[in-house]
């Protein structure tokens, strides 16, 4: 993909009548970085350039829409595979146990987050990684977007990744998407002690079709999971977090708790009290949503 992308740039230019240099002049690159991607060598092009270079060719999206392949080829098969289902997929749970998953995270935590690998190359390759991030959450305010239900654990909120600003801007942020018809989150407190997912995250898509597929990962790893009878041990576990966490109302508090650095302000219930809520919230049907501390509603907002 990424000598097809770079075939194109130079078909594109040659019929400009533009020089290496000259089309690097426009985009605000040197011309060897032009060569470097005609050639398929070097870093790939980041979102930004390949914009710029379709704007600068009159490309009419043409290499916009090839870029997002060609990000991937960086990735292992079933990581690539992972991608693919997730842009597909009409519902997405997740359980993150250690940072905000990437469909909810600010540009600023992004970076930070992804700043931390030590397999990183460099600016150029963070700022592309980062592009990539914010281009896939475009899908949440698309006209197909997928419902996205989503388990924090509690290290989530405590972690400042980024430092304290940019934890704040998160927090205010993770507020703001659950306020979405489409958007729920959930937090699992510490005092839930042990379970089946520790130590990585995991999600579960639905796929138009209605079949499904789950995806663990942890620092360094990750593992996609097809074959139908391991998809369903994997949704029972996710079933259980859900019944362990906070209902939405509850977990949002401690998400405001955590931005005023009040970690423990929250008004927690009982686990006698959760666990009559968590009834009621595995117990919906699948035409409805949860909304306010776990009572169904219909597809309808309420009047306030």
């Amino acid at each position: 993909m990424a000598a097809l992308f770079g075939s194109r740039v130079r078909r594109l230019r040659m019929a400009a009548g533009l020089t290496q240099p000259e089309l690097g002049a426009k985009v605000h690159v040197v011309g060897t970085r032009i060569t470097q991607i005609e050639r398929a060598s070097g870093a790939k092009p980041t979102f930004a350039l390949a914009r710029a270079l379709d704007i600068a060719l009159g490309a009419d999206d043409l290499l916009i829409d090839l870029w997002p392949y060609v990000y991937r080829e960086a990735f292992p098969n079933w990581s690539r595979k992972f991608m693919e289902y997730s842009a597909r997929a009409v519902a997405i749970r997740q359980y993150a146990a250690h940072v905000v998953p990437g469909l909810l995270q600010t540009e600023d935590y992004a970076r930070a987050v992804l700043s931390l690998d030590a397999l990183l190359d460099g600016e150029e390759q963070l700022e592309e990684r980062v592009d990539a991030r914010m281009g896939r959450q475009e899908r949440l305010s698309s006209p197909d977007r997928p419902e996205l239900w989503v388990i924090l654990d509690e290290a989530v909120l405590r972690r400042p990744v980024g430092g304290q600003a940019v934890m704040r801007k998160q927090l205010a942020s993770l507020l703001d998407a659950a306020a979405e018809r489409h958007i729920a989150v959930q937090v699992l407190p510490f005092d839930q002690g042990g379970h089946e997912a520790m130590g990585g995250s995991l999600t579960i898509l639905t796929l138009p079709d209605g079949s499904e597929v789950a995806y663990t990962e942890g620092s360094d790893y990750g593992q996609l999971i097809e074959e139908p009878a391991d998809v369903s041990r994997y949704k029972v576990i996710y079933d259980r977090l859900r019944a362990a966490a906070l209902p939405p109302v509850m977990s949002l508090d401690m998400i405001r708790s955590a931005m005023e650095g009040n970690y423990r302000g929250a008004n927690l219930p009982s686990r006698s009290e959760r666990r009559r809520l968590a009834q009621e919230q595995l117990q919906q049907s699948s035409g409805g949503r949860l909304r306010r501390g776990g009572r169904r509603v219909a597809g309808r907002r309420p009047r306030p």
